[in-house]
């Protein structure tokens, strides 16, 4: 009688402690993040010997610039998060590193710092355990499952801000935007583009346990924009006589283009400088560190 009460007793708590076990996910439902990484851009800049061959070919390992990232993750599901990240970091371009003919000796460059806010849905593809990764109790064996490893996907929507600039004749950077090299602001047809922009990222991360709290990760995502002025270059070339200084002109058009016999062209209004069909892309690689914050009972994070 005593056996068949206890078997009982179980039966009936089995449910509520496997309830338990499976939602202990809630206990650490947010994450603090921060991270730091590369950017790389893809657009009318530098690229490959065809130029616009495509966002691979046009990869230019030596155009990666630095970026840092601040955030936190909330656990909407075990296998959904949301996740809000703070980014500043740097894009660069130029066509002396292009092995394209036109791109070279058009002599296009610029920097641009980027101040990105964003916000972005986690779909686990491989859940997160909450417990630390276990290892083979077979010396010599490691099995995948001991890794303990986080996959993810995720999308979402991003605000940034850029401000193309560019190396003048007397070696200084100047600010793109205001001057206006594609005629922005001195021609009726063309407006000055905004330097707020918004984008769509889309990538996967990984997450690695160091501890029940801590966990390493990467994450390599790319940026889907609506501009083509990232760069500062889209469309064509204008009149010189529309810029006010040697300075500007040089900045708007420092092409060494030149003719069967080697003597300087010169471009005027309605050359090609640009590609307007496609908007700017780039990539993003971030290695990070995530802290996981214990949930008050009041649902909110326990600093």
């Amino acid at each position: 009688m005593k056996r068949i009460f206890i078997i009982g007793l179980l039966a009936c708590l089995l449910p509520t402690l496997v309830s338990a076990q499976s939602q202990r996910w809630k206990r650490t439902r947010y994450e603090l993040y921060g991270g730091i990484g590369s950017t790389n851009f893809l657009g009318e800049l530098g690229g490959s010997e065809e130029s616009g061959a495509g966002f691979i070919k046009d990869f230019e390992f030596s155009a990666s610039r630095p970026l840092i990232s601040l955030g936190m993750r909330y656990k909407i599901l075990e296998p959904l998060a949301v996740k809000g990240a703070l980014s500043f970091g740097y894009l660069y371009g130029n066509d002396n590193k292009s092995e394209n003919e036109f791109r070279y000796k058009r002599n296009l460059m610029f920097r641009s710092p980027i101040i990105e806010l964003g916000f972005q849905g986690e779909y686990s593809v491989i859940k997160e355990r909450i417990s630390r990764y276990r290892r083979s109790s077979r010396r010599g064996k490691f099995s995948l499952a001991s890794l303990n490893l986080n996959v993810y996907i995720f999308t979402g929507f991003n605000v940034f801000w850029f401000n193309p600039q560019a190396k003048g004749i007397d070696g200084n950077w100047y600010n793109l935007q205001p001057i206006g090299t594609e005629g922005q602001g001195k021609i009726e047809t063309r407006d000055k583009y905004s330097r707020l922009q918004v984008s769509i990222p889309g990538g996967f991360g990984l997450k690695y346990p160091i501890t029940q709290k801590i966990s390493v990760g990467l994450e390599y995502g790319a940026r889907l924009t609506f501009t083509d002025y990232i760069d500062d270059v889209s469309t064509t070339y204008v009149d010189r006589n529309l810029f006010t200084n040697e300075n500007e002109q040089y900045l708007a058009d420092p092409s060494n283009f030149t003719d069967a016999n080697g003597n300087p062209i010169e471009m005027g209004p309605g050359d090609i400088r640009g590609n307007p069909k496609y908007n700017d892309f780039y990539m993003v690689m971030v290695i990070n560190v995530t802290y996981k914050l214990r949930t008050g009972r009041n649902g909110m994070p326990k600093f």
